[in-house]
């Protein structure tokens, strides 16, 4: 294993996802391998239906591959319990999704605060790191504003704040600006480029916005079961 690969953020190896279906069995992907640094921010590609979600939510460990290894940060999770997954997963991991998930009742701020809390940091710290957070993506006059009292790309920008806020290795993030217009997807997107490499993040974007695509570090598109390299999109051979 070359040094790169073994100091990878994130690495899958050979990772396969089949489900039966009666009986038949259905595969979504096959001997996909993929390596992400630190600070790279990666796009993946695919038709609708293609099985970029569940790549993502195995990578993340939320759903055990079928065949393969996942490492996080070096660590092999593919064989861990479900108690321990989630603790890799928990101190490892943040995540994105196209809905932003906020909690209605607390303002920017604290819901950037209460992850850090339930990982144990106090409530001082939690709050200087909120804040931090929250300034770099723009959000500075908009702490105390409830997600209601947001636009929909500011909720977007709390929510890659909370999943940066503990820390995490990797952060899978899942059509981020799916219900977003496209100039206000734009700006999420550069937000989101912009503190994943301050932060020195390593970051898998799914998307089905090629434009915004070709904004990543480089692509790889998942097509008929098999993860194809798409270099930087747009660039010129």
């Amino acid at each position: 294993m070359s040094d790169a690969l073994a100091d990878a953020a994130l690495r899958l190896d050979k990772v396969a996802r089949r489900y039966a279906q009666g009986e038949s069995t259905l595969e979504i992907f096959r001997d996909v391998s993929l390596a992400l640094k630190e600070g790279e921010v990666v796009a993946l590609v695919g038709q609708s239906g293609a099985g970029k979600s569940s790549l993502l939510h195995m990578a993340g460990l939320l759903e055990a591959p079928s065949s393969g290894e996942v490492m996080v940060g070096g660590a092999p999770a593919s064989s861990l319990s479900d108690a321990e997954r989630t603790r890799l997963r928990r101190d490892t991991i943040g995540f994105v999704y196209q809905a932003h998930h906020l909690l209605p009742e607390f303002s920017a701020l604290e819901n950037v605060v209460l992850p850090q809390l339930i990982a144990g940091k106090s409530k001082a710290a939690a709050e200087a790191e909120a804040r931090r957070l929250l300034d770099i993506m723009g959000l500075s006059a908009r702490l105390s504003h409830r997600p209601a009292q947001l636009s929909g790309g500011e909720q977007q920008r709390v929510a890659i704040a909370r999943a940066l806020s503990n820390h995490p290795r990797v952060l899978l993030a899942d059509e981020p600006t799916g219900n977003l217009d496209p100039r206000t997807a734009a700006g999420v997107f550069d937000a989101l480029i912009a503190i994943v490499r301050k932060e020195r993040t390593a970051a898998l974007v799914a998307t089905h916005n090629l434009e915004l695509a070709a904004r990543l570090d480089r692509a790889l598109i998942l097509h008929e079961g098999k993860l194809l390299d798409g270099g930087k999109l747009g660039a010129k051979s």
